[in-house]
């Protein structure tokens, strides 16, 4: 069948939404390190409604840091694809134009820290999972024994890291005379501008003082806050498409609805006339916060109750009342210790997310939102116990979160059925969980994982009993049993 391109666009009914401008003339302000599906479903969906507004000096180049797959995807299709918005039985298509290319790092590293350095790159925005800043969740600092990073703490000659990139590009930019741009993590991560900015000096100053200060004085790391829900995009979403449509889209990508994209007023160059979809503030925070420990804290703790149960998708999860009360109690928790902005009604934004966890549309996986754990619980589940509890309140649902992370480990669900666990730390966790014979031991391996167990919890006997009591009943009776035992059904 025919594959997706500029030539066969002529294939596509006009009810499918298309790029207004003309792509000849756009040029690239924006380089994006790490492009996935969610790149795609947000961030590129709002420059290319800048481009749409007649900026056309905003378009994206964007990298893939490791793997050609994205590339292999969208090069033959120019860059083109397509954004499938479900909301239940409905359904809207939209062509995207603003990538106009795709590098791979590992391939030509000298190619990528060009394209940062280039004039016309003001900006740099990055989704590279919590993983990819080569940071440790609990404490912020480089990581002390990641080959990767330890490469470029060598020599950026040929970075690997994302943040060896942004410093090899700072340099030249610094040598050429040319000022820093604005780089804009878009992960889920506390304080990523924060945090992001705290590698990029840290590693600099390890090559060139000079070089830290100035991008500490010059550069911009503005704190961010990203929302919306993008499923894996699966072999039969594309042959679908292409029964559909006519042509074959290997780049497609689906989503929710609802965006948003919350960045801080802290530019050090251009920046584009961002549309309505994205809300410049002095304060990300407030919002950072209620998003994490309210939606992907939720998300977590449904990936793996959910997953240990058997159940593949978040909405099929929730069809369960035990799962639907369990939410509602965690959010319960969670709500203590949020500080929201005057602008978010906190009852309606819970109401709005479980609305969102219900669209089977989506089909989101609780496999793949169970992946990396280890970079996502100390901000999305355990920052939020360690309030609570120095608060002196409870803290049971988000606890049982946690214990189905430890249990999840294990590699197989309540049915019997393996799975990976996809993480960076899964061969460190698998060995400190290895020839402990009960879920006491179990609790305290994982409480010496000091890279991701805030040192406060580590000590807290309190809350490693109650971990341990809710390992125990995963174990023994299995998560729906469990959740049923915390939030009892009416008779």
């Amino acid at each position: 069948m025919t594959r997706l391109s500029p030539d066969t666009l002529g294939v596509l009914p006009a009810a499918v939404a298309r790029p207004s401008y003309d792509r000849s003339q756009v040029k690239a302000g924006v380089v994006h390190l790490g492009i996935g599906a969610f790149h795609r479903a947000h961030q590129a969906v709002m420059v290319d409604d800048v481009l749409g507004a007649g900026e056309l000096r905003w378009g994206i180049r964007a990298v893939s840091l490791r793997s050609p797959a994205v590339r292999d995807q969208m090069v033959p299709q120019d860059g083109l694809y397509h954004l499938l918005v479900r909301d239940g039985a409905d359904v809207a298509t939209r062509l995207i134009g603003a990538v106009l290319d795709v590098t791979v790092a590992r391939e030509d590293p000298a190619a990528v820290v060009a394209m940062l350095a280039d004039a016309d790159t003001h900006i740099v925005t990055l989704t590279v999972t919590e993983k990819g800043y080569k940071l440790d969740p609990a404490t912020g600092a480089l990581l002390a024994d990641d080959a990767d990073l330890a490469a470029d703490l060598a020599s950026l000659a040929a970075p690997l890291t994302a943040p060896g990139f942004l410093v090899a590009a700072l340099a030249q930019r610094r040598a050429k005379r040319l000022p820093p741009f604005t780089a804009i993590s878009c992960d889920n991560l506390p304080r990523n501008g924060h945090r992001l900015r705290g590698a990029v000096i840290a590693l600099a100053q390890r090559h060139d003082p000079a070089l830290a200060d100035w991008i500490a004085e010059e550069g911009a790391f503005p704190e961010t806050m990203v929302d919306r829900i993008v499923p894996a995009t699966t072999a039969e979403d594309i042959a679908a498409f292409a029964r559909e449509y006519g042509l074959v889209d290997q780049a497609l990508v689906k989503s929710e609805p609802f965006t948003q994209w919350v960045i801080e007023d802290r530019f050090c160059g251009p920046r584009p006339d961002f549309g309505p979809g994205v809300q410049i503030t002095a304060a990300v925070a407030p919002w950072e916060e209620a998003k994490l420990r309210l939606l992907n804290g939720a998300h977590s703790a449904i990936a793996y109750l959910g997953g240990l149960a058997g159940i593949a998708h978040v909405h099929e999860a929730l069809e369960q009342p035990a799962m639907r009360a369990y939410v509602e109690r965690l959010w319960d928790e969670a709500e203590t210790t949020l500080s929201p902005p005057a602008e978010l009604d906190i009852a309606a934004y819970r109401r709005a997310l479980m609305a969102r966890f219900d669209n089977s549309a989506l089909m989101h996986r609780t496999q793949q939102i169970a992946m990396d754990g280890s970079q996502k619980l100390p901000q999305r589940l355990l920052a939020t116990i360690a309030d609570r509890r120095a608060a002196g309140q409870e803290i049971s649902a988000l606890t049982l979160g946690v214990a189905a992370w430890i249990r999840w480990q294990a590699g197989v669900n309540d049915l019997g059925q393996s799975h990976i666990v996809d993480d960076p730390l899964a061969t460190r966790m698998a060995a400190l969980l290895a020839g402990q014979d009960d879920a006491a031991g179990r609790v305290r391996a994982i409480l010496t994982l000091e890279a991701v167990v805030p040192p406060a919890l580590a000590q807290d006997t309190a809350f490693a009993a109650l971990l341990t009591a809710h390992l125990s009943s995963l174990e023994d009776k299995g998560a729906m049993a469990t959740l049923m035992a915390m939030t009892p059904q009416p008779a």
